[in-house]
């Protein structure tokens, strides 16, 4: 059985998601921009929660046109967070004289792009950040543009899904928060459990949702939100305690890049703990029969989503069924693993359904019980 945590372990720190720090080195940035004044420490206003924040700001500098830089370093606190420590850059320059908005946003290099516009992955919780903070520093008629730059955010792209979600070419300023809670940090699996069992005693059938995408997908299908459980990476943990405390049947609910991992016996689903997609993914091609060549490529995919891509394109061009027989013989493994898993390591059997979906949020396949269970709650 997973072990509880020891007590008087130091609770998990929580630290400020992305956006913050962009806006604190845009702060920065306008304020030497306006008066040559280079600012050690500036106060970012949350907006949620409703507090401020003390961002430290590691330089500032006036750029040859005129512009001034400001840079300032993620901090995500007790999380396995890739963004730790990287460093955010805010360029300021005033506005030309065709801007119409007093505070035009800009992603610069390492802000993703969404593929589908073109437009920078800034979302809205950033720009109300952006524009809370900035617009009651600006004199009356003052415009500027703000360029954000994450100088490594398109290698630590590579090493997420943004890709499979449409984003491309970097890391988004994404977020509805300012906190950056310690999701995968040791400490946040207590208040985890703590949810599990308060609606263990009302529910004897949960959906575990790995994510947001998952979280918003469950309830556009009818799932009331009462049964959901956002287990983040913590699946493992989360699987056994609920069969500790009696749920008859829980419904795994997930993007397949990451749900796809359990097939393999993974249940701590960072990339930091394990991997093993493709290598998963190619097995079970293998296993249904397909071409040593198409086998090949998706184990050569450089994720999850291209190798999907791989096989439908296969599917179009060649008139078969691969994608449904490969991703089928996942779920089931998925079902039968997890069942295992809980028999294994908490002595009970608890039912588990899979229900698997792309990045376009599409249901993807279901498994037997997924397909029943699913039914049974929407």
């Amino acid at each position: 059985m997973a072990a509880d945590f020891e007590k008087g372990a130091t609770p998990a720190r929580a630290g400020y998601t992305l956006p913050v720090f962009a806006c604190a080195a845009a702060i920065a940035a306008l304020r030497y921009l306006q008066s040559q004044l280079r600012t050690e420490i500036v106060a970012v206003d949350l907006i949620n929660p409703a507090q401020k924040a003390e961002i430290p700001v590691e330089q500032v500098a006036q750029l040859p046109d005129g512009s001034a830089l400001a840079v300032t370093r993620s901090d995500p606190g007790d999380n396995l967070d890739l963004t730790r420590h990287t460093p955010v850059w805010a360029v300021v320059q005033w506005a030309k004289p065709a801007q119409t908005e007093a505070i035009a946003l800009a992603g610069g290099d390492g802000i993703g792009r969404q593929q589908q516009t073109g437009e920078a992955a800034i979302y809205a919780y950033a720009r109300q950040l952006f524009q809370a903070n900035l617009a009651p520093l600006l004199a009356s008629r003052q415009k500027i543009q703000v360029t954000i730059i994450l100088p490594a955010g398109k290698a630590l792209a590579e090493r997420t899904s943004n890709a499979a979600f449409g984003i491309v070419e970097g890391l988004s300023l994404l977020g509805t928060s300012g906190i950056a809670q310690p999701l995968s940090a040791p400490g946040q699996l207590e208040a985890f459990r703590a949810e599990l069992r308060q609606k263990a005693q009302t529910d004897d059938t949960l959906v575990f949702c790995l994510g947001e995408n998952g979280l918003n997908l469950s309830l556009r299908l009818g799932i009331a939100a009462d049964r959901r459980i956002k287990t983040a990476n913590w699946l493992g943990p989360l699987l056994v305690e609920a069969g500790l405390q009696g749920i008859q049947e829980i419904l795994l609910f997930g993007y397949h890049g990451k749900l796809i991992k359990l097939a393999g016996g993974i249940f701590h689903t960072h990339h930091h703990v394990a991997d093993g997609r493709q290598e998963i993914l190619a097995a079970h091609c293998a296993a249904q029969g397909l071409p040593t060549a198409t086998t090949q490529t998706v184990l050569a995919s450089s994720t999850a989503e291209a190798a999907l891509t791989h096989l439908r394109q296969l599917d179009n061009a060649d008139k078969t069924d691969w994608v449904n027989a490969v991703y089928s013989a996942i779920a089931q493994t998925i079902d039968q693993r997890t069942v295992a898993y809980i028999q294994k390591q908490a002595n009970v059997c608890v039912t588990i359904g899979s229900v698997l979906f792309d990045r376009d949020r599409q249901i993807l396949v279901k498994s037997k019980q997924g397909s029943r269970i699913l039914a049974k709650i929407c």
